[in-house]
Order: structure tokens, then C-alpha cells, then sequence
């Protein structure tokens, strides 16, 4: 059969199951849990890869499962990946109204997408006339929420990075992997759209704790030492830093205070805080990071009080393969007029695919079909066909081209591709020197 032949047969086999997949999305969708939680949508994903006789692995990291399309093979592999959690948005009509979980994120097509080009390639027949082998993940806990919890399962030997991919490549679950694939979902595009992702940012978490002496708010305030106003110190010290963020770097620093005090009528003596140092590159994360601390202990020195900062590595700054990217970009103009797919540029939040577009080449394309904002209460689909039917079959047409005429493609993809680290063990050192504790 030529490449055309294959890509329409699996194109066909998708379609026709179409229904299924949309229900399975709708399904997901009822049931969003967050990350290294995702129990039931674990569960789920184990039985579509049991329905569609592909051998699978799962509980790994937690919570994540691997199926392959051959038990075996030799040759470039290829994964699709799909993010099991969701995110935190109580206001969603669809959230849980307990955890407030929700899949305002569109984690749930990532899901199906990955699950639609798993049956598209499973089905129709086709292994036979591909080299080596393709990979398909469900991966867990993509959005960095939820730090303390996180934080308590590696302290209990159960984590050893708080990110998702990074605890799967730390665990070498990656390692038979040669080039990667993953979509989202592009916000505030409700039309069949197809956005080829560049870059992304970056990040680093931080936990900051002021302590302070407290005392009563109205009788003896100046026997107290507020830690609140030092927490306020802090965070104007950020705002003041902002000049110096060069454009070029794509800085973004949000602090939250997620502890503001105990009772009105005490001096605040403990307060907490979290924050990301975004960038899209790792120098400009670190140097400002550096900033960022000097700022938030002189808030706590200015009012006297005791100053703990937690750094904790967050997600490395994407950086999409451009072989891959012009891949998808082809198959995508087969499927969609030429004016709906388009150029997504950089990405100023981030992902957990950075850290594996730095080992190994990798796409991170935005798909239509969705309207409102990420992360909120608008997020709504409005084309589920356009949100994971079609990015399936897309991902399913790219991993033939990558795997066809013995996988020819592929092999110059990874040959071309230069990682930011010569191995995974530098990756690992990297991530774990982010981990730092500053005590003022």
C-alpha cells in the first residue's frame, strides 16, 4: 500500500468510530480529578486499551499508563501523549464540586485524541507496514497545583519530581521513546483549527512563608510583628522588578498569598504564599528567580520577620521539532482549508512537554473546536469532532510518515535533533539543583 493508502484507510477506521470517541471525551469530562489522583480516568483509559487489545502498562508514577502498538519491534518508536488530570476551577459548571476539578483545560481531548490515533492505527490493520513501534501515554498530573500535596509525597518516597513527565523520564519510562507528540487545546477558537506550536515558557515554583510574632490587632499591635505587611513588602518588591524584565525573555511572576493570617483581631504571624518565575529560556528563569527571592526577603527584613523561601523546579521552556512540526503542518492542510491552519508563535504559559522537547523532538500543536479561556469557567466545546477526532487522525497521519519506508523519516529526525542535555542523568542533575531552600 503507498503512504496516501494507509493515511486514508486509518483516517477511515477513525471516523468510523467517531462516535465512540466523542462519548468517551463527554465521559471524561464528568469525572476530572487532579494530578497523581486520576484514579477513575486511569481506569478508563487501561479499559479503552483492553477493548482495542493493545498490551499496556499501568500505574506508573501513580497513576500513568503506556500500551504499545507491538509487544515487539525494532526501530524508532514514536508516543503520543495525553494528560490525564484536570485543573482547579470551581466556578465550572462541569467541576467537581468537592475537589473543584475540572477539565477547563481540555485535558479530556488530549485523552481521546491519543486514544482515537491508538484505534485509527490498532484497527485498521496497518502495523505490519510501519517500522518500529508507537508508543501511547496517558500521563498524570501536567498542571503544577496542589504543591503541598505533592511535595508530601515525594518527603514519603512516593514522588521524586512533582511534575508528571518529569517523575515518568526520572522513572525511565521514556527511554525507549525517540520522538513525541501531544496536542491542546487552543483557546477561544471555536472552528476546526490547526496551530502549529513554536515555544512555550518555563518555570520554577516557590513556596514563601513569612513568620512574624503575633498580638492583638487593636489593644497592642506594636508588641506584633506583621507578617502579612511583610508578604505585601514582598510582592511590591516584584512589581518594582518588573522594568527589568526584558521583553525578549517572556518574563511572567504571579505571586498568590494562600495563607493571609488566622483571626482579624490578631497581628498576622504566619503567612503563606505561592509563585511561579516564568521565562522561555532557563537563564532568564534563574536570573530572575534570583531576583524574585531578594525582593521577597527584603519584605520580610523591612518588618522583621522570619523569611522561608522553597524553589522548586517547575516545567522547562518548550521547544517544538520543526521536521515533526512540518509534518503535522502537511497532514493538517489535507483535512482543513489552508487559512485554518496557522502559526501559534510562542506560548507564554507553560508544560511538563518542555521537559521532554529537551531530550528528545518532540510537537506540541493547539486544536480548535473550543471557545472561552483556558483554566476558567467560559471554557466550553463547541466541535468535539474538531477538538479530538480530527487531531487524531492528524497524529496518526504524522506517525506514518515518521514510520514509513522503514521508518526513514523518523531517523532523520533524530539525527537532526540536538538535545539541550547530552543525557538523561544531566537532565536529572538540572532538575534537582532547582530544588533550594533559603532561610532569612
Amino acid at each position: 500500500m503507498t503512504i496516501e493508502e494507509l493515511k486514508q484507510l486509518v483516517c477511515n477506521t477513525i471516523d468510523k468510530n467517531s462516535d465512540k470517541l466523542i462519548s468517551f471525551a463527554k465521559d471524561l469530562e464528568k469525572c476530572p480529578e487532579l494530578g497523581f489522583k486520576e484514579e477513575r480516568t486511569s481506569e478508563k483509559v487501561c479499559q479503552f486499551f483492553k477493548e482495542l487489545n493493545l498490551p499496556y502498562r499501568n500505574k506508573l508514577a501513580i497513576t500513568g499508563v503506556k500500551a504499545k502498538l507491538k509487544e515487539n519491534s525494532s526501530g524508532p518508536n514514536v508516543a503520543i501523549l495525553g494528560e490525564l488530570d484536570g485543573v482547579i476551577c470551581f466556578d465550572s459548571p462541569k467541576a467537581n464540586k468537592e475537589t473543584g476539578a475540572s477539565h477547563t483545560c481540555g485535558h479530556n481531548l488530549q485523552i481521546t485524541t491519543m486514544l482515537g490515533a491508538a484505534l485509527g492505527l490498532k484497527l485498521s490493520g496497518i502495523e505490519d507496514k510501519l517500522a518500529g513501534n508507537v508508543t501511547f501515554m496517558g500521563v498524570p498530573a501536567e498542571e503544577y497545583i496542589e504543591i503541598e500535596y505533592r511535595q508530601k509525597l515525594r518527603e514519603d518516597g512516593k514522588l521524586h519530581f512533582l511534575a508528571g513527565k518529569q517523575e515518568l523520564i526520572y522513572r525511565g519510562e521514556l527511554d525507549d521513546i525517540d520522538i513525541a507528540m501531544m496536542m491542546h487545546s487552543r483557546k477561544n477558537c471555536p472552528k476546526p483549527t490547526v496551530a502549529i506550536g513554536e515555544t512555550s515558557n518555563g518555570f520554577l515554583g516557590k513556596t514563601i512563608q513569612y513568620i512574624g510574632q503575633a498580638a492583638h490587632a487593636a489593644e497592642a499591635p506594636h508588641n506584633g510583628v506583621n507578617a502579612l505587611n511583610a508578604a505585601m513588602l514582598g510582592i511590591m518588591g516584584i512589581n518594582a522588578l518588573r522594568e527589568t524584565f526584558r521583553d525578549e525573555d517572556s518574563i511572567r511572576v504571579h505571586p498568590i498569598i494562600t495563607k493571609g493570617g488566622d483571626t482579624v483581631n490578631s497581628v498576622p504571624s504566619d503567612v503563606k504564599m505561592e509563585s511561579y518565575v516564568r521565562a522561555n529560556n532557563v537563564d532568564a528563569m534563574k536570573l530572575t528567580n534570583e531576583k524574585v527571592d531578594r525582593a521577597l526577603i527584603a519584605g520580610g527584613y523591612a518588618i522583621g520577620a522570619k523569611t522561608i523561601i522553597n524553589t522548586i523546579p517547575g516545567h522547562l521552556p518548550l521547544k517544538c521539532s520543526k521536521y515533526v512540526n512540518s509534518l503535522f503542518e502537511e497532514n493538517s492542510k489535507t483535512l482543513l482549508p489552508e487559512d485554518r491552519v496557522i502559526d501559534a508563535g510562542h506560548f507564554a504559559a507553560s508544560t511538563d512537554m518542555g521537559d521532554v522537547s529537551n531530550l528528545i523532538p518532540s510537537i506540541h500543536p493547539f486544536i480548535g473546536g473550543v471557545s472561552g479561556a483556558l483554566h476558567t469557567k467560559d471554557f466550553k466545546v463547541e466541535d468535539y469532532y474538531a477538538a479530538c477526532v480530527l487531531p487524531a487522525k492528524i497524529m496518526a497521519m504524522t506517525v506514518i510518515d515518521l514510520l514509513y519506508n522503514n521508518g526513514e523519516k523518523a531517523k532523520q529526525v533524530m539525527d537532526s535533533f540536538i538535545p539541550t542535555f547530552k543525557n538523561k542523568k544531566e537532565y536529572i542533575n538540572f532538575l534537582e539543583s532547582c530544588f533550594e531552600r533559603k532561610v532569612q
